[in-house]
This record gives C-alpha cells, structure tokens and sequence, in this order.
C-alpha cells in the first residue's frame, strides 16, 4: 500500500483500536496490577515517563494528569534529555518507575535510557509500552532475564504506524499508561465520541488547508501543552517543514513567543476542561481574535461555548485533560493530514529523499565515563 493511504487510515482507525485495548488490557489484569501494584504502594516511587519526540510529548500530557490523579511525583523526561544528562535527571537515587513509550522500539535512545537508570539507580523498574513486537525494546524487557523488575505491554496491532508520523500509536500508548497506572480512563465514550466527530474534522481540516496559511500556533495549558506540542509537530512533519507550526502554553505565549504572529497565521487553542485553567485559555483566544482576521483563531475543547470557530468534543467535559487529550489531538492530526495533501505532498512519505527518518538514525551512544 503506497501513496498517501496509510497516514488517513490510521488516523481514522484510532476509535476502533482504543476499544481494542480496553479489552486487551482488561484480558491482561492480574498480570499488570501483579506488577504496579506493590510499586505503586510505596510512598516514596517516583514515576519518570520519557521517550523520544512525539514518544516525549506523550509523556509531557501524561505527567500533570497522573500526578494530580496519583498524587505523587510524576515526571517527563525525553530519553533525549536522559541519555546525553543522565546524572542531572537521575541525580536522586530514589525507587524509580521508568515508563518508556516507543513506537518502534529501535531508537537508540531507547534501550540507553533503561541501561542509564539501571546504572545509576539502585532500584529501578520498567514499564514498557510499544507498538512493535519485533522491537529491540520490547524483546530486551520480554526476556525471561528481564526477571521481576519489568512488564512490557504491547499496543494492538496496526498501531505501528506505517505512515511517516505517529498518530494511532501517540493515541494508544497515552491510553494504556492512563489505564494501567490508575486514572480509569472511560475509553469507551472516547471512542464513541471520537468516531462521531471524525468526519466533520476531516472537513474542518481541508477547509482550513485550502486558505493555504503558512503559519500555525498551537496553545494549550497543563496537559493541553504537551499536546499543542505533539500538534505543532504533525503539522511540520507531515509538511515536510514548509509550514511553520509553534507551540506553547496559554500564559507563557504572551512572554515573547507571540512575536510569531503575522496576518497568514492560524491560532488554535485548546481549552481546558478545568474551570479555573480554562478562563486562561478564553483569555488568549479573545485576545488573539483581535489580532489575527476572522477566522483565524479557532478553539479546540469540550464544550460549545467559546464562538462559532469551536472544534467542539461533546460529551466529554466532564473528563480530566490528559484523559481528553488522545480524542483532541486527532483535530491536529487531520490539519496535518489536509495541508500535507494541498501542498502537493505525500504524508505517508513527506521526506522522499529520507532528510528525516521514520525511525532516527545516526545516534552513538556514548558509555558514561566513571
């Protein structure tokens, strides 16, 4: 299957493989509670969430939501970061649960990262969640000498994208930690919700891309700002980085970031579900409405109270951030699937020339040195 397919059904697809995994993950109970639930005990488990690229950002949306819902310590660290700074991110030797959200499972940085924290660490454990079974990351923490110190879980099949971006992967792999970790995610009414508004973002989305804007901002608060970043991102990977795209949080923007802004810029801001943060996402959208033309400015949330350029989620305002992120983040996925299409390009394959790779290449790791 070749030629501008595989992106759009993945895309599509999400609904349906996230009740998937509500069934497989039910189904795999006992196994994953035998696991986190004696870690999840203690008092003093501090929870690292790391990854690479949209693989990170996940980790980004994760970390406010879970740590608000456990009430304990939860934090987003790349393995980017983690691997080229171990010892300024595992500079506390405290019990440590290393959550890795990978795709493929073969960056490099991957299989460093468990290494970094096993080596520095004197207890670490390892979650994995991956959409490839034939991985380096999910056969290492498979083995039978992986002993009691690591579950790997494995998201349904067809979530290893083979389009150039992640998008059903991102979605799936944020559900699962939100599900096995605690935050009992109803993702049954995601997916119905998500199914339902689907083709009417698809028509939003090439609507939008036939004005031909060459600049997107993406804004969010808490969880909402990891995933205007993973939306910044679709949009310049599957346009091959001829559409600029920007991200930051509803407060932070004013700060020097909106100098970004010019006439052919299109704002989107998503508004968060909680009363109080979400007063600070109307009040960035009302000032920028003054800035950009009509129709520039467009709200992305849960509810049908901010304007006529609303990309409303009926149904789930009742729901935590991090929880609505999966089912808000397939509006970006469809802006960066529609303006890839009006440029002309292949978002199955927007780097033909493999300036960029699917999975990253030209990465040494380097030993740490004692």
């Amino acid at each position: 299957m070749t030629g501008d397919v595989w992106t759009a059904r993945e895309i599509a697809q999400q609904p349906d493989v996230w009740r998937t995994l509500a069934g497989s993950l039910a189904a795999d109970r006992p196994r994953i509670d035998a696991f986190l639930a004696p870690l999840l005990a203690g008092d003093d488990l501090r929870i690292v969430l790391t990854g690479a690229g949209t693989s990170a950002f996940a980790g980004q949306i994760l970390a406010p939501g879970l740590s608000r819902a456990l009430r304990r310590r939860v934090d987003a660290v790349a393995t980017t970061d983690l691997v080229s700074n171990p010892r300024e991110h595992l500079a506390e030797d405290l019990p440590t649960l290393l959550v890795s959200f990978a795709r493929s499972g073969d960056s490099p940085e991957s299989l460093a990262a468990v290494g970094l924290a096993d080596e520095l660490l004197s207890e670490a454990w390892h979650l994995v969640l991956t959409c490839n079974p034939d991985g380096r990351l999910y056969r290492t923490m498979s083995e039978p000498g992986a002993g009691n110190r690591s579950l790997a879980l494995l998201m349904p099949e067809g979530t290893n994208d083979h389009g150039f971006a992640m998008t059903s992967s991102v979605t799936s792999m944020v559900l699962a930690a939100l599900t096995v970790l605690g935050a009992e995610p109803d993702v049954a009414l995601l997916a119905d919700v998500a199914a339902a508004v689907l083709p009417d973002l698809a028509k939003r989305a090439r609507t939008l891309a036939e004005g031909r804007a060459d600049r997107f901002v993406y804004l969010g608060s808490g969880p909402l700002t990891g995933l205007a970043r993973e939306s910044a991102l679709k949009l310049l990977e599957l346009t091959a980085g001829r559409v600029v795209s920007y991200f930051d949080s509803s407060l932070g923007f004013r700060h020097g970031p909106k100098s970004v802004l010019n006439d052919a810029t299109v704002a989107f801001v998503y508004l968060s579900n909680d009363p109080h943060t979400r007063r600070y996402d109307l009040d960035i959208a009302r000032e920028l409405c003054e800035t950009l033309p009509d129709g520039h400015v467009i709200t992305i949330g849960c509810r049908d109270d901010a304007g006529e350029e609303t990309w409303s989620f009926p149904g789930l305002h009742d729901l935590p951030d991090a929880v609505v992120a999966p089912a808000l983040l397939l509006a970006a996925q469809q802006v960066a699937l529609a303006t890839s299409r009006a440029l002309g390009l292949d978002p199955d394959n927007p780097f033909p020339a493999q300036e960029v790779n699917r999975v990253v290449k030209g990465v040494s790791i380097h030993a740490l040195e004692r």
